[in-house]
C-alpha cells in the first residue's frame, strides 16, 4: 500500500462507520414521531377527562402525559442534531474522497481575495478556479477564508514558520477533530457581518433600562406586580383595583419592551451564528494539543469568569429569552408579572462588561485554527510530501523531486533543482509547451506554501526565508490605458527597486519583454539581466532567446543554463517535461506552426 492510498482508504472506512451510525438515528426519530403523537393525543384526551369528571387523579395523569411530550422533543431536537451532524461528515469525507481523484472544484476558490496588483499571486494562481487556495481551503467561517488568503498572500515572519509546521503536523494526525470543526463551523457559518453585527453592540452606549437609576425597579416592579395577584387571590384589594394595576404594569412593561427592541433585533439575526461560534471554539477548547504554537492560541478561549463557548452559550440563553416575545402567550403575562425583558436587559448589559475585551480575539484565533487545519488536511491527504527546512542565508532553494502541487499525481512530473545563494540566475531554454512556464509556478508555489508553514510538492526542500516576485502574465489595462509592454515595463521597474533594497526576493521571469521586438528584447534582457548579477539578485529567467544562454561563458559563478527538451519524430512531438542541465538544443514552433496550416 502506498502512502496516497492511505488517505483514500481512510475516507471510505470513514463513511461506512458514518452510514452506519445514521442508521440507528434515523429509526430513533421515526420512533420519537410516533411517541409524539401518542403522548400528546393521551394529554388530550386526559385533560378532557379531566374537565368533564374533576378528578385529581386524571389532572396528575395529564401532566406526567405533557412532561413526558416535552421530553421526548427535547430527546427529538437533540437526536435531529445529531443526524445533520452525521450526514455533515458524510458529505465532507465524500469532498475528501473525490479530493483523492483531483476533483476539488466544489471547495471556495477564494475569487473575491485577488489583489488588482500583487507580487505573484495572478501568475502562480492563488486564487480563483483550479487554484491553490481551492486546493488547500477547508475553512468555514469567512475569518477563516480571509486569513488562509492572507497567508498565501505574505510570508510568515521567520520565527513564526517553524511553530506553523509542527502545529499543521499535529493537526494532520488529528482527521477525525479537524472534519468535526469543519463541520461544526458549516451549521450556520460565521460570517463578517457576525463579528460586525457583536462589535457595534459591544460598542454601544448602556441601554436606558439598565442605567443605575433603574435597578432597583428591576425588584421592584415584580414585587408589586406579583404581590398585587398574591392580595387579589386572598381578596386583600378588589377586582377594580386589581384590573388597573395590572392594566399599569402590562402597559409599563410594553414600555421597557420598546427600550429593549434595538438590541434585540440586533443580536436576533445573528444567534444560529453564536451558536455555531461557541460549538466550534468548545471543539478547540475541549481537544488535548501538544504543539505549544497551537497550546498559546487555545489558552485565548480561556477567561477567568470561564470558558468562551460556555460565555457564548450564556449569550445565546439570553437571546433565546428575549424570543419568549413571540409566543404572545407566554410572553405578555410573564413581561407583566416579572418584567421579563427588563431582566433580560441587565442580563445582556452584564455579559457585555465582562467580555467586551475578549471576544474580540476568539474570532480571529478561530479563524487561525481554521487555517491550520486546512493545511493539516493537505499533509494529511499528500503524506509523501515534506516541509521544508529552513536554512540560513539568502537566496538559498535546494530541491529533489519538485513538482507543481495542482497537477494531478498520476500526471506530475518532478524535477531537482538547486539555487543556492546570492546574484544566481537560472536561465531556462525550451521548446513550446515544454514545460517552462510549469516548472517556474512549481517552484512559485512551493515557495508559498513554504512561507505559510505548509508542506510542499517535494521528496526534499531546502530554503532560506524569502517573497517571490514574478514577472509571466501581464496583460494590457483599457481602463488606464496601459498596454501589454508598458504593464511588463512597470512590473520590471517595481522588481529592480525590490533587488535595490536588498529585499529577500526570488524572481520568476517568464520571456522578459515580451511586447517588442527581437533586437530590443534581447538587448533590454541581457542587460537586466546583468543588472540584476550586480545586485546580487536571485532569478529563474524562462526564454527562447537562446543567444541569453551564452551569457553563461561570461558569468560562470552567476548563470546556471537548464532546459526542457522534446522529442521531434516525424511529425509528432515528443515531451518529457524533464528539466536537464544546458541549453536546449531543440525548438518546436516550426513543426506546431505547420499543424496548424501555416505554409512554411
Amino acid at each position: 500500500m502506498t502512502n496516497q492510498q492511505m488517505p483514500d482508504l481512510f475516507y471510505g472506512e470513514r463513511i461506512r462507520e458514518l452510514e452506519t451510525a445514521l442508521t440507528p438515528l434515523k429509526k430513533k426519530r421515526s420512533r420519537f414521531g410516533w411517541l409524539r403523537l401518542v403522548l400528546i393525543l393521551g394529554f388530550i384526551v386526559s385533560l378532557w377527562y379531566t374537565i368533564v369528571s374533576g378528578l385529581l387523579i386524571l389532572v396528575a395523569l395529564s401532566a406526567v402525559l405533557l412532561a413526558a411530550f416535552l421530553f421526548f422533543v427535547a430527546a427529538d431536537l437533540n437526536n435531529d442534531k445529531k443526524i445533520k451532524n452525521t450526514e455533515e461528515l458524510i458529505r465532507i469525507n465524500e469532498e475528501e474522497q473525490s479530493y483523492q481523484h483531483h476533483e476539488f472544484h466544489s471547495f471556495p476558490d477564494g475569487a473575491r481575495f485577488q489583489p488588482a496588483v500583487h507580487d505573484y499571486a495572478g501568475d502562480l494562481d492563488i486564487f480563483g478556479k483550479a487554484s491553490l487556495y481551492q486546493y488547500i481551503n477547508r475553512t468555514s467561517s469567512e475569518q477563516g477564508q480571509a486569513t488562509l488568503a492572507a497567508w498565501l498572500l505574505s510570508p510568515a515572519k521567520a520565527e513564526e514558520l517553524p511553530g506553523r509546521q509542527e502545529a499543521i503536523r499535529e493537526l494532520a494526525e488529528k482527521t477525525i477533530w479537524r472534519q468535526q470543526l469543519q463541520a461544526d463551523g458549516r451549521k450556520d457559518r460565521i460570517t463578517n457581518h457576525t463579528e460586525k453585527k457583536i462589535t457595534d453592540w459591544l460598542r454601544e452606549n448602556e441601554n436606558p433600562v439598565t442605567h443605575p437609576s433603574w435597578a432597583w425597579l428591576r425588584y421592584l416592579l415584580p414585587a408589586l406586580s406579583m404581590g398585587s395577584v398574591l392580595f387579589y387571590s386572598f381578596d386583600a384589594i378588589g377586582a377594580p383595583l386589581f384590573s388597573a394595576l395590572i392594566f399599569f404594569f402590562f402597559v409599563f412593561s410594553l414600555y421597557t419592551s420598546k427600550l429593549v427592541m434595538p438590541s434585540y433585533r440586533q443580536l436576533n439575526k445573528i444567534a444560529n451564528e453564536v451558536d455555531t461560534l461557541s460549538g466550534s471554539i468548545a471543539g478547540v477548547e475541549k481537544e488535548n494539543f501538544q504543539s505549544p504554537f497551537l497550546q498559546i492560541r487555545q489558552s485565548v478561549f480561556r477567561q477567568p469568569q470561564g470558558t468562551a463557548s460556555k460565555t457564548l452559550r450564556s449569550l445565546k440563553k439570553i437571546i433565546d429569552r428575549l424570543d419568549y416575545r413571540l409566543n404572545p402567550i407566554v410572553f405578555i403575562p410573564l413581561n407583566t408579572l416579572v418584567f421579563w425583558d427588563i431582566q433580560q436587559a441587565f442580563a445582556l448589559e452584564k455579559w457585555k462588561k465582562e467580555n467586551k475585551e475578549p471576544i474580540k480575539g476568539w474570532f480571529s484565533t478561530l479563524a487561525e485554527f481554521e487555517s491550520l487545519a486546512s493545511l493539516g488536511t493537505l499533509y494529511f491527504n499528500h503524506p509523501a510530501w515534506v516541509f521544508p527546512e529552513w536554512v540560513d542565508g539568502d537566496g538559498i532553494l535546494i530541491s529533489e523531486g519538485l513538482g507543481h502541487p495542482l497537477i494531478d499525481r498520476n500526471k506530475r512530473k518532478t524535477s531537482d533543482f538547486s539555487t543556492n545563494g546570492p546574484g544566481k540566475i537560472s536561465l531556462i531554454t525550451g521548446s513550446n509547451m515544454a514545460g517552462k512556464s510549469t516548472f517556474l509556478r512549481s517552484v512559485g508555489v512551493n515557495i508559498v506554501l513554504a512561507m505559510a508553514g505548509a508542506p510542499v510538492c517535494a521528496r526534499h526542500l531546502k530554503l532560506s526565508h524569502l517573497k517571490v516576485i514574478s514577472s509571466m502574465r501581464v496583460s494590457d489595462n483599457l481602463e488606464e490605458s496601459t498596454s501589454t509592454f508598458y504593464a511588463e515595463l512597470k512590473k520590471l521597474k517595481y522588481i529592480i527597486g525590490a533587488v535595490n533594497r536588498k529585499e529577500k526576493v526570488i524572481l520568476l521571469l517568464d520571456e522578459i519583454l515580451r511586447g517588442t521586438n527581437s533586437a530590443d528584447r534581447h538587448a533590454g534582457s541581457t542587460a537586466l539581466i546583468r543588472q540584476l548579477i550586480r545586485q546580487d539578485a536571485v532569478a529563474l529567467v524562462a526564454t527562447h532567446d537562446l543567444e541569453l544562454a551564452k551569457m553563461e561563458d561570461q558569468y560562470r559563478e552567476h548563470i546556471d543554463n537548464y532546459h526542457f527538451d522534446v522529442q521531434v519524430e516525424g511529425e509528432e512531438l515528443y515531451f518529457d517535461y524533464t528539466l536537464k542541465k544546458g541549453v536546449c538544443q531543440s525548438m518546436n514552433a516550426s513543426l506546431l506552426m505547420k499543424k496548424i496550416g501555416i505554409d512554411l
